[in-house]
């Protein structure tokens, strides 16, 4: 199927797994109610959880906004293409299905040519979480995306960021929402001071991501401290530096794809040690943490 057939079916409400530089999106008509419906339904998710829209441009993102600040726009400039989502007030083409009936949306331009090419070629913005069954490991490659969870799949090789878009919320002071592999120093750097999301207590959350249990793999995950010895009942052991990268950025591209390489591996269980508490691992530590028992 070519991409423009893949772009067919979204404009027909159906889901079409797609690469993006984090990870695979299931993606649907971001302005199409019942198509949107379709992306909670596949996945079992509830509908409390906001779905980031995926654009082609800074003017997309401009045109579903009813607000665009400047701090938006010196992000989008610096950022975009790539791993952070904006989090603006939502304007009236997009559902409150899409937004967990919030009156703000996530917006990103993804840094994947299959990506932009397939917003383009349909025409309209595409609504995607994760391609995985709700709190489950999230997918990098194709072969990861559960079978019959979308119409098709378009195989764009690995992600190359590995895991979930930094989110942050500019409608009211700053806020880091989700961290991911962009340090939030980074991000105070260009528009001063930003504050970090404490975890939602009940009703719509205002990110993707904040559930407490989210990421996991099949075989139960633990993360151990630097000197301590692991569980006795796993079979695997990650260290920073030996068995994983010491490097954040590159940790983060190989843990999912990891993480689904041991599960078919069935160990007893995997330790993992915890990463240092930094902005650089900020992402990485977030994941590990929700995907740990």
């Amino acid at each position: 199927m070519s991409l423009e057939q893949a772009a067919a079916l979204i404009r027909a409400g159906k889901l079409v797994a797609f690469p993006t530089e984090t990870v695979y999106g299931l993606g649907a008509n971001a302005l199409d109610a019942a198509a949107v419906a379709r992306i909670f339904d596949a996945k079992g998710r509830p509908r409390t959880s906001p779905l980031i829209v995926h654009v082609d441009s800074v003017e997309m993102a401009r045109e579903l906004a009813s607000e665009w600040c400047h701090a938006a726009e010196v992000l989008a400039r610096r950022y975009w293409p790539g791993p952070l989502t904006l989090v603006v007030p939502k304007g009236a083409s997009i559902p409150d299905i899409v937004t967990a009936g919030l009156k703000t949306v996530g917006l990103r331009m993804p840094a994947h040519p299959l990506a932009l090419e397939l917003i383009r070629a349909a025409g309209v913005p595409i609504a995607a979480p994760s391609a995985n069954r709700f709190t489950e490991l999230s997918p990098t490659h194709a072969g990861h995306v559960p079978l019959g969870l979308a119409d098709y799949v378009v195989d764009g090789g690995p992600a190359r960021v590995g895991i979930e878009s930094s989110v942050l919320s500019l409608a009211g002071a700053p806020t880091l929402l989700r961290p991911g592999v962009i340090p939030v120093t980074e991000i105070e750097a260009l528009i001063g001071p930003v504050l970090v999301a404490e975890e939602p207590a009940g009703g719509a959350h205002a990110s993707p991501g904040q559930h407490p249990r989210h990421y996991r793999p099949v075989t139960p995950l633990y993360l151990v401290e630097h000197g301590e010895r692991p569980p006795e009942e796993c079979g695997v052991w990650l260290r920073i530096g030996r068995e994983m990268p010491a490097d954040p950025a590159e940790y983060a591209a190989v843990l999912y794809e990891t993480l689904h390489r041991l599960d078919g591996e069935r160990v007893g269980g995997i330790a993992v040690e915890r990463p240092p508490e930094t902005p650089e691992w900020a992402g990485v530590l977030d994941r590990l943490r929700r995907a740990a028992r």
